[in-house]
C-alpha cells in the first residue's frame, strides 16, 4: 500500500461514517403496518423459523436476522442505517453529549492503562488523576495483561451514576501505588471544541458535531470569550458531519431574524413542516461567517444553506458533502435500532442538496464522492460542476445551487502539498499522539506543572524533536523528508502537545495560525462585512 492509499482509506472511513449521521429527532418510533398478520412478516417469520429448526449446521438466527435488516436498508438509500446492539451505547454517548464515567482518555501502553489526560471538571480530574498515570486495579481487578480489551477496560471504568470505582494506581516518581476512590459521574464529551477572539473584534468558535448538547455548550463558550467589541462571529463547521436537527435551527436563530425560514422538510406524502427563526437571537447584528469543506455534511449544512439562503453571512471554503435526507430512529427491541430516512430537507430558497444516489448502490455514492480527490474539485472552484435547472437566487439576487452540496461564498483550495496533507490527516487521525505521549512520558512533573504561558513561551517543539518524530514514523515504515514543510509540522505536534496538556481550545488556537481560511477571511474582511 502507497503511502497516498493509506491517507485516502481512513478518508473514506471518516466519510462513511459522516453519511451515516442521524438528522432529525430520535423517536421511539411506532407503526402498525408491519403487524403480525403481515405476509411479509409472516414470510420472513418462517424462513428464519425454518432455518433455526432444520438447517443441518448450528447457526446463529439472530446474526441472521442482522444481516437481513442491513440488506434490506441497504436497498434503500446510503444513510438508512441499521445499528447494532453492539453500537447502540456508544452512538447513544456520542450523540446525548455525555456519559457516565470516571472522566479519563487512555492508551494501553505495554499492556498497561496509561491515562491521556482526565477530562475536564470530570471525575478524574476532581478526583487527583493525571496524565501519565498508570492504572493498574479496579475494584482489585487488574486492568494489565494481554488478555483485557479497551471495550473490557472500559466497561469496568463505566457504571452507574454516583457509583464508587477504586482504583490503584503507578504514578512516574512516585514508590507505591497511590489509591483514589471516584465517584462516576457525568462527563462531558465536547461538540465545542473552541472559542476565542481571533483578534479585538472578531470571534471564532469550532463545532466538531451536532449534539443534544451543542447549542448550551455553543452558548457559554460564546458567553466566556466574547467581548462588547466582538463585530464578527466565525462558525467553523469543518469536518463537521451534522447530528440533530434541532440544535442546528437553535444556533441560527441566534444569528437570524425572526421570521426568516430557516428550512423545511417534505415527507413522501408531500407533507411540508417549515422552520423558522423567532425572537431570541443574541448576535443578529454581528457579522457572520461560516467555514465549510468536503466533510462538512448534514445539520453542518443545514446551517451554512440558511445562512447563504437569508442573506446573512458569507460561507467561505470547498463544496460541502451533500447529505439533505432526514432519519428518523426506530428501537427494535432488542437493544440494536433503525435510522430510516423519512424525508428530505430543503434551504429556504427551495433547493436540495442531496447528492443523486441510486437505491442499492451505496459503493457508487461513495466512489463519487471519492472523485472530488482526483477531479480537481477541491483545488479550483472552476471544477464544480453545476446544473442550471438547480439554479436558484436568494432575496438580494445572489445565484446558489442545489443538488449536490453547499457551493462556498469563497472558495479556499485545499492545499496541494502531499506533505501537508498527510501533516493534517496525522494530526486529525492521531497519529501524532502516542509519539508526543511517549515525549511527555519522559518528564511528567516538568511538563505538568506548565502553565499555558509558560508552554507558548518555551517552543518545547525542536528540530531535534522533528527529527525524532520522522524516525518514530521510520519505524512503521512511513517514511517522510517533510523539507519546507517542517513549519506545519512543527505547529501540529505542538498543537498535539498542548491538547494533552491543556485541552482543545488551546490546540485549536496553535493549529489555527497561518490557517489558510483565516488568513482568506481576515484579507477581505472589511469588503465583506460592508457587502
Amino acid at each position: 500500500m502507497n503511502k497516498n492509499t493509506k491517507i485516502i482509506l481512513p478518508l473514506f472511513i471518516t466519510v462513511v461514517f459522516v453519511g451515516g449521521i442521524l438528522l432529525g429527532n430520535l423517536l421511539n418510533f411506532q407503526d402498525n403496518s408491519f403487524s403480525g398478520s403481515s405476509p411479509k412478516r409472516q414470510k420472513l417469520n418462517r424462513l428464519i423459523s425454518f432455518i433455526d429448526k432444520e438447517y443441518v449446521d448450528e447457526v446463529n438466527t439472530d446474526s441472521i436476522v442482522d444481516l437481513t435488516v442491513t440488506s434490506i436498508l441497504e436497498n434503500l438509500d446510503p444513510h438508512s442505517a441499521y445499528i447494532s446492539k453492539q453500537e447502540y451505547d456508544y452512538v447513544q454517548d456520542n450523540m446525548r453529549g455525555d456519559f457516565v464515567g470516571i472522566g479519563i482518555s487512555f492508551y494501553t501502553i505495554k499492556d498497561t492503562i496509561a491515562v491521556i489526560r482526565t477530562l475536564e471538571k470530570g471525575p478524574g480530574e476532581q478526583a487527583g488523576l493525571e496524565a501519565g498515570d498508570r492504572i493498574l486495579y479496579a475494584d482489585a481487578i487488574p486492568l494489565f495483561g494481554n488478555n483485557m480489551s479497551s471495550d473490557s477496560i472500559t466497561e469496568l471504568l463505566k457504571g452507574p451514576a454516583n457509583s464508587k470505582v477504586n482504583l490503584k494506581v503507578k504514578r512516574l516518581g512516585e514508590n507505591d501505588l497511590m489509591n483514589f476512590e471516584i465517584n462516576r459521574g457525568l462527563v462531558p464529551l465536547k461538540s465545542v471544541d473552541a472559542g476565542y477572539m481571533l483578534n479585538d473584534t472578531l470571534g471564532y468558535v469550532k463545532i466538531n458535531r451536532f449534539a443534544e448538547s451543542t447549542y448550551s455548550e455553543f452558548k457559554a463558550k460564546l458567553e466566556e470569550f466574547a467581548t462588547p467589541e466582538m463585530k464578527s462571529v466565525i462558525l467553523d463547521l469543518r469536518n463537521n458531519g451534522g447530528g440533530f436537527l434541532k440544535q442546528a435551527t437553535l444556533i441560527l436563530d441566534e444569528f437570524i431574524a425572526d421570521g426568516k425560514l430557516l428550512l423545511f422538510t417534505k415527507n413522501k406524502n408531500g407533507d411540508l413542516k417549515e422552520t423558522y427563526a423567532t425572537d431570541f437571537g443574541s448576535y443578529e447584528d454581528q457579522n457572520l461567517y461560516v467555514f465549510i469543506d468536503e466533510k462538512s455534511a448534514s445539520a453542518s449544512e443545514i446551517v451554512a444553506g440558511a445562512i447563504q439562503d437569508n442573506d446573512r453571512g458569507t460561507i467561505i471554503g470547498r463544496r460541502s458533502f451533500g447529505k439533505g435526507l432526514v432519519q428518523r430512529e426506530m428501537n427494535l427491541g432488542d437493544g440494536s435500532a433503525v435510522r430510516l430516512t423519512v424525508a428530505r430537507y430543503y434551504t429556504p430558497t427551495g433547493r436540495s442538496i442531496q447528492r443523486p444516489y441510486e437505491q442499492g448502490n451505496t459503493e457508487a455514492y461513495y466512489s463519487s464522492y471519492m472523485e472530488r480527490y482526483t477531479n480537481g474539485e477541491l483545488l479550483s472552484k472552476d471544477s464544480i460542476t453545476t446544473d442550471d435547472s438547480l439554479r436558484y437566487e436568494t432575496p438580494k439576487g445572489k445565484v446558489v445551487y442545489g443538488g449536490g452540496g453547499i457551493i462556498p461564498d469563497i472558495f479556499v483550495s485545499r492545499n496541494a502539498s502531499q506533505d501537508i496533507q498527510d501533516i493534517k490527516f496525522m494530526y486529525e487521525g492521531g497519529v501524532m499522539d502516542r509519539f508526543i505521549f511517549n515525549l511527555l512520558d519522559e518528564d511528567r512533573a516538568f511538563y505538568n506543572a506548565l502553565s499555558e504561558s509558560e508552554f507558548l513561551e518555551r517552543r518545547l517543539i525542536t528540530e531535534a524533536v522533528l527529527d525524532r518524530f520522522t524516525r518514530y514514523l521510520g519505524d512503521y515504515d512511513l517514511n517522510y523528508n517533510f523539507g519546507s514543510s517542517s513549519y506545519y509540522l512543527k505547529k501540529h505536534l505542538e498543537a498535539t502537545m498542548a491538547k494533552q496538556l491543556f485541552g482543545s481550545d488551546l490546540a485549536e488556537k496553535i493549529s489555527n495560525e497561518n490557517d489558510p481560511y483565516i488568513n482568506r477571511l481576515l484579507r477581505s474582511e472589511k469588503s465583506l462585512a460592508k457587502d
